[in-house]
């Protein structure tokens, strides 16, 4: 199993620019995020929990911005 996170909850450090969703499973919920910000609180009334990466702001470019 990998030790890489793949959530975060609301106030952690946001380790990748990119398109964020919420874990509620209603694919509603989506957030922007800049690398080294913390991440939003989830939308009122979101049943979910944390945050996970959707899309890449920089996929296959390696530089990690």
């Amino acid at each position: 199993m990998s030790e890489e996170t793949t959530t975060w909850r609301p106030g952690e450090i946001v380790p990748e620019s990119g398109i964020y969703a919420c874990d509620c499973g209603q694919s509603h919920h989506w957030s922007t995020d800049v690398k080294g910000h913390r991440f939003p609180p989830l939308p009122t009334g979101c049943p979910g929990g944390t945050w996970s990466l959707r899309m890449d702001a920089h996929p296959g470019d390696g530089s990690g911005r």
